[in-house]
């Protein structure tokens, strides 16, 4: 099922060893929990409500204070400063205070690497060029809280498969990417012990399924304390203005507290400290289902030196009315500006004061104002200063939905929230902050929906942003890749599984081993390269192609040798992309597809060493 066996899942249970930090379980004793329940009754603590609605007498008493305890030494300054903090947002909330007020808006300065400056141009490829100067100093930092429930899926995102061609996961792709990279960093600095590392926020939903996950699978390749695990607490569930944490049954409700979180684990388990300490200059914050953005993460580093951005945001082409952020420069009375990203819902008020009179598309057919992905590449050095300043606590904000006319108490329950891209409002003024600007397919796909709504979302024109179209996201940015060095790569088709419909093409395989550049594909493709509409194309390792005429599935492992295309013409049945019917004893990842491949007649060629022509 794995093709060539490129990248294997290792089903053999083990334990492989890596850097984890997640919080310790708190028990206290029936005394100790009627003594810090009085304490949660002060002013300061705010939770008297709570607390004189329990009964010490309950066996459950001293299990739910405990709770509390943990979660007052979890989040920074404990209980009291998430209450100070929650009353002071509600209460601006309650009386509709705009977070923009006094604001004008401005483009913001950015690198435009899309269109004609994109992947293939001069620009791109000098932007590579100072990128693989960088690669040996740079970090990774995946975020990673989140299950596929959503998507019908049992287990973690990282851990589904992200193409049925060779049944790659997530989770083993991103491994790939960073290993491949960390190859060119050996081999340019003649350092073989040379890693790159690379930390995951978990949360208590998904922290042990990743650890399984990586010990299963022998950190997908990756070497002892290479990996980092960082797990991230929920927050207090609130319900009403002055507050006061919801408990219900002797169980205290918490929810997640954004993905903003990742800087105060850095923070607070040492790590990024860690990285400025051992010299590392750059780290790459990317989302759990979207691989696109490290077939441009090169240039985005050489953009990211050239420029001397402290924060850079991966951005893309933006369409007018769009349900996405966008990176927005905002301008004080005082004259003070700040780079940050700005939602959707309050962008199109904001840019009614400007001279377009709103959310409009410019001369290009586009808004002026990029849309952020949530990919973010920061400068270690300035990044690792503001938290220190800071301690990694990123401004929140608060979405309650009212009860009543008064705002004082809640239909459901609320929380506070915060998002790893407002970090510039941690950075001094005189931190260069940016984006830059790539187009959609070689920066940004995910898998968010399941087959339903996948199916309505499409109906309505949008993104089906499912299983199914982020695998044709990816055979679409490595034909494209191929099509950028001078190949022929027949154009996709439409194809529909359980209702979704998607334009599929070539499945083109491009393993991160292969190349992590465009720069370095160019140099291992060359002559007259065809690629027909029903063929399947696997490259990993060290493969040169000079010229190939590929009417079929051709799938190649040259990781532990090399292999040499010397113009072949590859013709057979092939494999191909074919509905299945979810029942009993389908795999969870085929039943949130609807289709799986046919393996059918294939030219499969994998070296053990030294060099094979074909």
């Amino acid at each position: 099922h794995l093709g060539v066996g490129l990248g294997s899942r290792v089903q053999a249970a083990h334990r492989a060893r890596f850097e984890t930090h997640s919080p310790a379980a708190m028990t206290m004793s029936l005394e100790e929990a009627k003594a810090y329940a009085e304490v949660l009754k002060n002013e300061e603590h705010g939770q008297a409500k709570l607390v004189e609605g329990l009964d010490a007498a309950h066996p459950k008493f001293a299990e739910v204070i405990s709770d509390l305890k943990r979660a007052d030494a979890s989040m920074p300054g404990g209980i009291p400063s998430y209450v100070a903090r929650a009353r002071k947002l509600l209460l601006a909330a309650k009386e509709g205070v705009n977070p923009f007020e006094g604001c004008t808006v401005e483009v913001p300065t950015g690198v435009d690497l899309s269109l004609e400056k994109g992947p293939g141009s001069a620009t791109f490829a000098e932007c590579e060029k100072l990128g693989m100067e960088e690669i040996a100093n740079c970090c990774f930092c995946l975020v990673a809280g989140g299950l596929g429930e959503r998507l019908g899926y049992p287990g973690i995102k990282i851990g589904i498969v992200a193409e049925v061609t060779t049944n790659t996961t997530f989770m083993q792709l991103y491994a790939e990417h960073i290993l491949a990279l960390q190859d060119r960093a050996r081999q340019a600095t003649g350092n073989k012990d040379l890693t790159l590392p690379l930390a995951i926020m978990t949360s208590g939903d998904t922290h042990e399924k990743t650890v399984q996950l990586l010990a299963e699978n022998k950190n997908f390749g990756m070497a002892e304390g290479q990996i980092t695990l960082m797990m991230q607490e929920k927050v207090p569930a609130l319900i009403d203005i002055s507050a006061n944490f919801a408990c219900k049954d002797y169980v205290l409700e918490t929810k997640p507290h954004g993905h903003g979180d990742v800087h105060q684990l850095l923070f607070s388990t040492g790590t990024a400290q860690k990285w400025r300490d051992e010299g590392r200059k750059w780290v790459l914050f990317f989302q759990d289902t979207n691989p696109l953005p490290f077939r441009s993460f090169v240039a985005v580093v050489g953009a990211s030196a050239r420029e001397g951005f402290a924060m850079n945001s991966v951005a893309v082409p933006r369409v007018a009315g769009e349900a996405a952020g966008a990176i927005c420069k905002l301008k004080q009375a005082d004259g003070s500006a700040l780079t940050i990203n700005v939602e959707y819902n309050q962008l199109g008020p904001l840019l009614q004061g400007t001279p377009a009179g709103g959310d409009v598309p410019d001369a290009t057919g586009f808004s002026p104002y990029p849309g952020n992905i949530n990919v973010l590449l920061l400068s270690i050095p300035e990044y690792v200063a503001a938290l220190t300043e800071t301690k990694g606590v990123m401004p929140e904000f608060v979405n309650p939905k009212w009860a009543g006319e008064d705002k004082n108490a809640f239909k459901s329950a609320t929380r506070l929230e915060c998002m790893m891209q407002d970090f510039p409002r941690l950075l001094p003024s005189s931190s260069k902050v940016g984006f830059t600007q790539l187009d959609r397919w070689v920066s940004f796909t995910c898998v968010k929906n399941n087959l339903e709504d996948a199916r309505k979302k499409a109906e309505a024109g949008l993104p089906a942003d499912c299983a199914l179209s982020a695998e044709a996201d990816i055979y679409h940015c490595n034909a494209e890749l191929l099509r950028k060095c001078g190949a022929e790569v027949a154009a996709p088709g439409p194809v529909e599984f359980l209702g979704v419909k998607a334009q599929v093409g070539p499945r083109v395989v491009l393993k991160p081993s292969f190349a992590v550049t465009l720069e370095e594909m160019k140099t291992k493709v060359k002559g007259a390269v065809s690629v027909s509409g029903k063929s399947t194309l696997v490259l990993a390792g060290d493969v040169s192609i000079n010229g190939l005429t590929l009417d079929g599935t051709l799938a190649i492992d040259a990781t532990n040798g090399k292999v040499e295309l010397s113009g072949p013409t590859v013709s057979n049945e092939g494999w191909s992309l074919v509905p299945i019917t979810p029942e009993a004893g389908t795999a969870d990842f085929l039943k949130i597809r609807g289709y799986d491949t046919k393996r059918g007649e294939a030219k499969e060629l994998k070296v053990a060493g030294g060099t094979e022509t074909l």
